[in-house]
């Protein structure tokens, strides 16, 4: 594609808050943390908020893009040896004029063809063009109980989204008129500009990139051949899934000339009264008697699915004893978690005459576990 004006001007790997030399991967990446974090629909009180996201999503479609990506780094290093929009910087390539340094009206002339490969490979009549850009990638939020987050289910989650206007089909203009093509661009779009060794396309000024005028504007979506319009989409939770956690769902994101974005689904899991996760594990604690952890017992425990274990609570155990009960905590596609039962061992309050009576008697006859320097 022809580059951008603006490549020479802003600084695309800053914007995304990495390196010239991070890999795809890590650009992706950071792309996709900051887009999270600056969508409008996540920050409906900052009206800042659009335009961030915009200007990330303006950096990611180009080093985000391969091609675009060589092509924006060639530029950048031109750029850099004082090279500008409007051509070399100090009259000419590096400071001297193409003609100087025994450069012959040839050699001028393959510098143009160089250059002019380089920097108008979306001229028409040229090479490669650049790939329409995707639509942009949509934030929904979904809320799940502790169980549903720990099973997993497909749920639905309800989206706007743009679709053609009904009453125009799409045109944007009135019924009964149709729109023309721009005279500007000749319903190309763009615009190409020639300055020195390079070539340039920007958005038609005149009817701002849509290659066409409309004169008689749709009364219903006034000319943006477009409506908002609820849908749901289907989404699939995996078993397991953490609170906080983001689910993309290809393909599900905005509209654009070339494909739809991703949809990003965060999760927010509720609380349980009784069970919590460390992991893949479930944790729960179990209140027992004093004498049950004296002299033992067999508890019955009810597991998540309601099912429930037994454990054998030896005698003499502690407080804050934990048992592991395996196999029986979160089960995910890259293993299952235990349950760890903690016993907790319940004081005994508002005794009666009869219970403090035995218990006294008790204190008498077993051994203080405090030495007699500390009585």
């Amino acid at each position: 594609m022809a580059p951008q004006r603006e490549w020479f001007e802003k600084d695309y790997y800053d914007a995304l808050g990495v390196s010239p030399t991070a890999t795809a991967k890590e650009i992706t990446s950071a792309y996709r943390k900051l887009a999270r974090r600056n969508h409008p629909d996540a920050n409906p009180d900052d009206p800042k908020a659009e335009e961030r996201f915009k200007k990330i999503s303006a950096a990611y479609d180009v080093v985000g893009d391969e091609s675009k990506r060589t092509e924006y780094d060639e530029v950048r290093k031109l750029a850099a040896t004082g090279a500008g929009p409007d051509g070399f910087g100090g009259g000419g390539f590096g400071g001297f004029s193409p003609g100087g340094m025994g450069f012959d009206g040839a050699q001028a002339g393959d510098l143009g063809d160089l250059f002019g490969g380089l920097f108008n490979r979306g001229a028409p009549g040229g090479g490669r063009r650049a790939r329409p850009a995707k639509g942009a990638d949509l934030l929904t939020d979904v809320h799940l109980s502790f169980e549903d987050a720990v099973r997993g289910l497909t749920t639905g989650v309800q989206l706007g989204t743009d679709a053609p206007c009904p009453d125009c089909k799409g045109t944007g203009a009135a019924q009964g008129t149709t729109p023309r093509i721009c005279p500007e661009c000749n319903g190309q779009g763009v615009t190409q500009e020639n300055q020195g060794f390079f070539g340039f396309s920007r958005p038609c000024a005149k009817c701002n990139g849509s290659k066409q005028l409309i004169d008689n504007p749709c009364a219903r979506c006034r000319g943006s051949r477009k409506v908002r319009q609820p849908r749901e989409v289907r989404i699939r939770i995996p078993g397991g899934v953490n609170d906080g956690a983001t689910i993309r769902v290809a393909g599900k994101g905005a509209s654009g000339p070339g494909g739809p974005g991703d949809l990003m689904v965060r999760v927010h899991v509720a609380a349980h009264p009784r069970f919590t996760r460390d992991g893949l594990n479930l944790k729960l604690g179990v209140p027992i008697s004093i004498t049950e952890a004296a002299l033992g017992t067999k508890l019955r425990v009810t597991t998540l699915d309601g099912t429930g274990v037994t454990l054998r609570i030896p005698e003499g155990t502690p407080t804050h004893k934990t048992f592991r009960v395996k196999g029986r905590g979160v089960e995910t596609q890259k293993g299952t978690g235990d349950l760890l039962v903690t016993v907790e061992i319940a004081t005994p309050t508002n005794l009666t005459t009869e219970q403090r009576a035995l218990l006294e008697q008790l204190e008498d006859i077993i051994p203080s576990p405090r030495s007699a320097d500390d009585a």
